[in-house]
């Protein structure tokens, strides 16, 4: 009988590997000595190569010549998923370069437990997208057929806040009615659990489950929308043309903003289409900054330098945005109440999607006795205070922001396999 039960946490930002074998769970290590691993490939230019994670980053940052592929998990359930982007001389599809990904997790597994392995729990979020259910389960197929061409032949899948649920359970002490937030990458995801170290041990938890919902806004999106607010301004986005009687169109400004969009912006007939528009615009010169970072393919390189000020900005109230490598440009100061401004209707949502998971679950919100929390989003401080103001008695648990649900993963699949 198999003694070794593995789940894969494949998130939109960075992926990790639960294993359970002995009495605990815990993640395997993926680059070094590192758990989690950046869901980023770099495709060599000139050699048959593909970097992974830390060392696609560092390649790309490095000017290596190449392909930076970030943020593929968004495009499931998406038309884009089967479309093809140019790879040195071949054209391949999402869902192939996404296999890529998943096989390499696959083979780091089996490297770390050295043995094959066909079983797996993936998780997935509670919606993959909001545009239908048909959409939803089509993200999924698409997601297990990906797993079966990386090699593993027994799939299944549970809802990533469960997961983190599963993880936090092993610490309880008594029965509590937990909320559990997942603030990911792409996806922010919402359980009501009945958690106990009783209930822990059973198989089948469907009674325990009280109620569950997702909203496609994360991290990407809030890195999107800092960027719209603070770094597509100073390429021309909301200047005026030449005659003042309209804006520039937005659309390029937002693929750039956007990390799996951003390679949408280099192929020949884009620099055309920024070329007609930097004729016609006022402020040419701002036009001629975007036309520079595409034209270098700098994209990804802004969206990470983007990424870091949203970092910063969660435990600090004032940083910049650097433009090093784009010209003497300077860099962009950016504020906490910047940044709460620009991602404020996304909180929003977050926010009326818990409102809705308990009434989903039919009880009032003094009845949740503790708030678990993880992902990667979940220090952003707005969006912490806006939930937390809704259940001013619970008691606030922040779980691994990036290893609960892999974690939580490894002890389903000890329930589903074992």
């Amino acid at each position: 009988m198999n003694d070794v039960y593995c789940g894969i946490d494949f998130g939109t930002s960075n992926s990790t590997i639960g294993l359970f074998s002995g009495n605990a769970p815990r993640l395997v290590p993926l680059e070094a000595e590192h758990v989690t691993l950046p869901s980023t490939l770099f495709f060599d230019a000139h050699e048959a190569r593909v970097l992974f994670g830390r060392s696609a980053i560092a390649a790309y940052v490095d000017g290596e010549e190449g392909r930076l592929m970030r943020s593929l998990k968004s495009v499931l359930g998406s038309a884009l998923v089967h479309e093809t982007t140019r790879i040195r001389a071949s054209s391949l599809s999402f869902k192939d370069i996404i296999g890529r990904f998943v096989g390499h997790l696959k083979a780091r597994l089996e490297a770390h437990v050295r043995h094959p392995v066909d079983e797996i729990v993936l998780g997935r979020p509670v919606r993959f997208v909001e545009s239908g259910a048909s959409n939803d389960n089509d993200a999924q197929a698409t997601l297990e057929s990906i797993a079966r061409g990386a090699g593993f032949k027994h799939i299944a899948f549970q809802y990533e806040p469960i997961a983190a649920a599963l993880d936090y359970e092993q610490s309880v002490r008594k029965e509590e009615l937990v909320l559990i937030v997942d603030i990911g990458g792409g996806t922010s995801d919402f359980s009501i659990a009945r958690l106990s170290p009783g209930h822990s041990q059973r198989g089948e938890r469907k009674n325990d489950i009280l109620a569950n919902a997702g909203v496609r806004v994360g991290g990407t999106d809030f890195d999107r929308l800092l960027s719209l607010s603070a770094v597509m301004p100073q390429l021309g986005m909301g200047t005026l043309t030449a005659d003042g009687k309209r804006n520039l169109p937005v659309g390029h400004y937002h693929d750039l903003a956007t990390y799996h969009r951003i390679n949408a912006l280099y192929k020949k007939e884009i620099m055309t289409d920024l070329r007609a528009i930097r004729w016609e615009a006022e402020r040419r010169d701002l036009v001629e900054r975007l036309i520079l970072v595409v034209e270098k393919r700098l994209g990804h390189r802004l969206a990470l330098s983007v990424e870091r000020a949203k970092i910063d900005l969660t435990v600090a109230h004032n940083t910049e945005i650097g433009f090093e490598g784009y010209g003497d440009w300077g860099t962009v100061a950016v504020t906490r109440k910047m940044f709460d401004v620009a991602i404020a209707a996304a909180v929003e949502r977050v926010v009326a999607t818990v409102e809705g998971v308990v009434g989903e679950a039919r009880i009032k919100r003094e009845a949740i006795h503790t708030i678990f929390m993880t992902g990667g989003s979940s220090a952003i401080p707005l969006l912490r205070m806006a939930i937390l103001a809704l259940f001013p008695a619970a008691t606030i648990v922040d779980g691994d922001r990036f290893g609960s649900v892999g974690l939580g993963l490894a002890i389903d699949a000890r329930r589903k396999f074992g």
